[in-house]
């Protein structure tokens, strides 16, 4: 078992298959570090490996929301909060890496498509230790945060892909009329 390892994801909106990715991070290492990639507009930029991850539609909750929504998870999958940090995570600069996790940590990536690889080789262009947790093709991807925003912003059900606390603060949050502002702009 690694002493620390790194879990990232834009997690916009967690779901389900997050939640199975974060808990096989967890169950690899005793203290797991959550990388919330994209952090704030500053530090996101156009990938052609995954062209929207950058844009603001692709992108609803701020870092806040988003590290509040992971403490809730934790807590409702009862992680204890001594054995997990949540911190902000340039994916998009290398150069910046080394101030946000600690160098001798493991990556722990799961590789649906080209953005995947395309983290694994920045990670890798650090000197990072990285492990593959599994790679898949798209198709066996599963739930899709775009999905769950795209169910949010329509009014269709959309619950049942995400932990209860996620739904509750959702819900809580009112995050629908903002999802359905930002799909009307960029389907424009």
């Amino acid at each position: 078992m690694d002493k620390l390892g790194v879990v990232l994801g834009r997690f916009q909106i967690f779901h389900n298959d997050h939640l199975k990715y974060v808990l096989a991070g967890k169950s690899l290492c005793e203290h797991l570090i959550i990388g919330i990639t994209n952090p704030d507009p500053t530090h996101s930029k156009d990938d052609p490996s995954d062209p929207h991850r950058h844009l603001g539609s692709s992108n609803p909750l701020t870092y806040f929301e988003r590290y509040t929504m992971l403490k809730a998870v934790l807590n409702e999958y009862l992680v204890s909060y001594r054995n997990f940090s949540i911190v902000p995570f340039p994916i998009n600069f290398p150069e910046l890496y080394c101030h946000y996790v600690p160098s001798g940590a493991v990556f722990y990536l799961t590789i649906y498509d080209s953005w995947g690889k395309k983290k694994l080789e920045l990670l890798k262009s650090r000197g990072l230790r990285t492990q593959v947790i599994w790679e898949k093709s798209p198709n066996e991807k599963g739930v899709t945060g775009s999905e769950v925003r795209r169910r949010i912003a329509s009014g269709e059900p959309w619950d049942h892909l995400v932990p209860l606390s996620v739904t509750e603060l959702i819900q809580k949050w009112d995050v629908r009329p903002r999802l359905r502002i930002q799909s009307t702009v960029t389907s424009r």
